[in-house]
């Protein structure tokens, strides 16, 4: 009987050694995956940090491509600009079909609606500034629309961004009396576009164009770079678009001075 109990007890000796590593390890397990746990938002946070500020460079290089790639394009195939335009908004849904790349669909649906007001304006009306703005303002109420309904903000905002600064700029051509060399440049021969480009620059260096260009330059400044304190992808896209205005009319200037 009393070997019985011995070898009973031997027996079950394992068991509890067994029951007790397995709570150790449970303990370090729990312990493990609480420090995991503690850490693991740094991680998303940084990858959210680096695709907003890829958000604000692809809104920045969205801005300038018009000047680079459409100009050239719709000056001598307008209707081939007009069918790029729907090619962008095919991609733009394309891309959003799919989760890692929604985002750069929504900004590209934005930029489609950039890409369409140029290609109808600098194609067909590009002798009548008067025209710039309403056309450029094309994607406005669908812009709300979707505002509105929480849909495409990253897109939307970035669309709202550069409208904006395509009014200031155009508000600085009307107050500095620049509307008749844009008339004039559009309509003669490249030749005689370096003249007008100085004459134009002429009246941008008088005290009343700094002045202005200046006031309305610190106005983008302001309304670019507030919006970055909010870190979120929408706004970044926005303020990309209203700080690449400076960039894209700062080229102008440098063209104009060049001429």
């Amino acid at each position: 009987m009393i070997n019985n109990t011995l070898s009973s007890y031997t027996a079950s000796t394992p068991s509890i050694d067994t029951e007790l590593d397995l709570t150790v390890t449970g303990q370090n397990g729990i312990r493990e995956l609480e420090s995991t746990l503690s850490f693991s938002p740094s991680l998303p946070l940084s990858i959210s940090a680096r695709q907003t500020w890829l958000v604000f460079a692809a809104a920045v290089f969205l801005v300038t491509v018009p000047v680079f790639v459409e100009a050239p394009i719709v000056r001598s195939l307008p209707s081939l600009s007009l069918a790029l335009a729907a090619f962008w908004v095919w991609l733009s849904f394309t891309l959003m079909s799919r989760t890692a790349t929604y985002v750069w669909g929504d900004l590209l649906f934005g930029f489609s609606w950039s890409w369409l007001a140029g290609a109808i304006y600098w194609g067909w009306l590009r002798w009548e500034p008067a025209w710039h703005l309403p056309v450029e303002s094309i994607g406005l109420p669908f812009a709300c629309w979707c505002l509105a309904k929480n849909w495409g903000k990253v897109g939307n905002y970035f669309y709202l961004g550069s409208l904006l600064g395509t009014v200031l700029t155009d508000v600085y051509f009307y107050i500095a009396d620049l509307m008749p060399y844009w008339r004039q440049i559009m309509r003669v021969d490249a030749d005689l576009a370096p003249q007008i480009l100085q004459n134009a620059l002429i009246q941008v260096q008088t005290p009343w164009g700094q002045s202005w260009a200046i006031f309305l330059a610190l106005v983008l400044l302001t309304v670019g770079i507030l919006p970055l304190g909010l870190k979120q992808r929408h706004w970044y896209a926005f303020s990309g678009a209203v700080l690449s205005t400076i960039l894209v009319d700062s080229l102008f200037l440098l063209a104009a001075i060049a001429a």
